[in-house]
């Protein structure tokens, strides 16, 4: 079944101002940080997205900022109805990504928009892009900040597509972060470095919106499949033309190259996901580039990482979340919802379940922590079924009166991390170690069900036909929600 989407970024562009979601900047934008802070402040704002139509030194360049930092967008990006709830948007989710792969549809060079213009060799130059300047600080122009690298597995063919931030260096190279617990890290590091290999690499800038949430998912099949089960019908992809990796053809913007083993290059600082500027400058990772590949009149996509939320920390943790679920499910475990709260950073996760047995917020601890995705995340909420998970008032009040200070929180030592926690310090992050916690919010099972205090709240201390007169009555008595 073909679910609504849009092919390409431009359909998507479209959508957010048929549903009012979209600013088009007809002056010209600086790139250096004129735009990064213009980007900055619509996340903090939660504002329609920024389309920038001139771009300062980059005549026929233009930017989108922002495309994905609101569930708003993710729900037009879904082919929703804009007002869609978080708990809708997640069903649907999960709903699609239940079912059958869906393996991509490959075109000929010649049908692919992308192809519209090839720079190779000497031609393919970093510095003809309007890379811009985010945040005043960092460490250099960073041209992918909302975009995917590409890269295949050199003994199963698995492909991966991960978004791991490059910053230019020159005119033909790149330098980025890439951990080495992150699937394009355990390919690099441990199948292409000991053999001195280096490794093909496609930087996808500009891609359709889900084609971007898929990337910064936890998928357990390909990237390419796990847009196509998104969107109900097989993404399109076309051929690069240095190496034998394969791209979205309706992408805006692609840059073929190489990881290069044996060298690294200073790199960052950069405004992080966690909110903080927490990389110090040091060698990371080498991409050297081979070709550039575009569309006539592109549009390169821009994120702003920084305080929440923006589309790193709302994607990432809306995905996760998810996976949670889909493990908690997979386990029987009787949980009535997983949610990641975006403006922990994906550092939090909420888990609401039916109190069946006792041990039970451990068990979903033990679960979720031991999962491969648990370096993303140091904190679980485990609320019971009166909760709405939701409700950042609700989870709230649960943690302040049912988390009993001693016996409600269990610490978990010398635990996989990642080097971004702003709390970590310099040792932790040097050799990516972490510490998680549980918050257990649910009463005891054995307590007297006279013992268990009562909650006042409107749903749960009147009769249900005095609910039902009050709410009748509620635009009468002069309310205007």
């Amino acid at each position: 079944m073909a679910y609504k989407f849009y092919k390409d970024n431009r359909q998507f562009i479209k959508a957010l101002e048929a549903n009012n979601d979209l600013v088009t900047i007809a002056q010209e934008v600086d790139w250096d940080l004129e735009m990064g802070a213009i980007v900055r402040r619509v996340c903090e704002k939660k504002s329609a997205s920024p389309y920038f139509k001139k771009i300062k030194d980059y005549p026929g360049f233009e930017a989108l900022g922002a495309p994905l930092a609101t569930y708003k967008r993710l729900a037009i990006a879904m082919g929703m109805k804009p007002d869609a709830s978080v708990p809708e948007i997640s069903d649907e989710y999960v709903k699609r990504t239940t079912s059958e792969p869906v393996k991509p549809a490959i075109l000929d060079k010649k049908k692919a928009p992308c192809k519209e213009n090839v720079w190779v060799g000497k031609d393919a130059d970093l510095f003809k892009l309007p890379g811009p300047m985010v945040h005043d600080g960092d460490g250099g122009r960073y041209l992918a900040t909302w975009h995917f690298v590409i890269s295949r597995d050199p003994e199963t063919q698995a492909i991966n597509w991960g978004m791991y931030r490059q910053m230019v260096f020159d005119e033909k190279t790149m330098v980025g972060p890439v951990l080495p617990f992150s699937d394009m890290g355990k390919m690099f590091y441990g199948k292409y470095v000991p053999k001195n290999r280096p490794m093909p690499f496609a930087t996808v800038i500009g891609c359709d919106p889900l084609s971007g949430v898929a990337a910064c998912a936890p998928s357990p099949i390909p990237e390419d499949e796990f847009t196509g089960m998104l969107m109900g019908t097989p993404v399109e992809l076309v051929k690069c033309e240095t190496n034998d990796l394969y791209v979205p053809a309706h992408a805006e913007i692609i840059i073929e190259g190489e990881v290069i083993p044996g060298i690294q290059i200073d790199e960052a600082p950069f405004g992080e996901y966690t909110g903080y500027r927490t990389s110090p400058r040091e060698p990371r990772t080498v991409y050297r580039i081979s070709a550039i590949t575009f569309r006539n009149n592109p549009i390169i996509t821009v994120s702003n990482m920084g305080v929440p939320t923006d589309e790193g920390q709302l994607l990432r943790s809306f995905s996760l979340g998810l996976e949670m679920r889909k493990l908690l499910e997979s386990q029987g475990i009787p949980i009535t919802g997983v949610y990641m709260l975006p403006e922990s950073t994906h550092h939090l996760v909420v888990v609401g379940v039916r109190p069946a047995y006792s041990g039970i917020a451990s068990q979903i601890a033990n679960l979720v922590f031991g999962s491969k995705l648990s370096p993303w995340f140091s904190m679980v909420v485990v609320v019971d079924n009166d909760t709405d998970i939701y409700n950042k008032d609700e989870v709230i009040h649960a943690l302040c009166t049912k988390c009993h200070p001693i016996r409600g929180i269990r610490k978990y030592e010398q635990a996989p991390g990642t080097p971004l926690y702003p709390f970590a310090d310099p040792d932790e992050r040097k050799w990516s170690r972490g510490s998680q916690v549980l918050f257990d919010c649910t009463f005891p099972l054995d307590w007297p069900k006279s013992d268990l205090p009562i909650k006042v709240s409107f749903n749960n201390v009147y009769p249900k036909e005095i609910q039902e007169k009050v709410l009748k009555n509620w635009k009468s008595y002069g309310f205007k929600d």
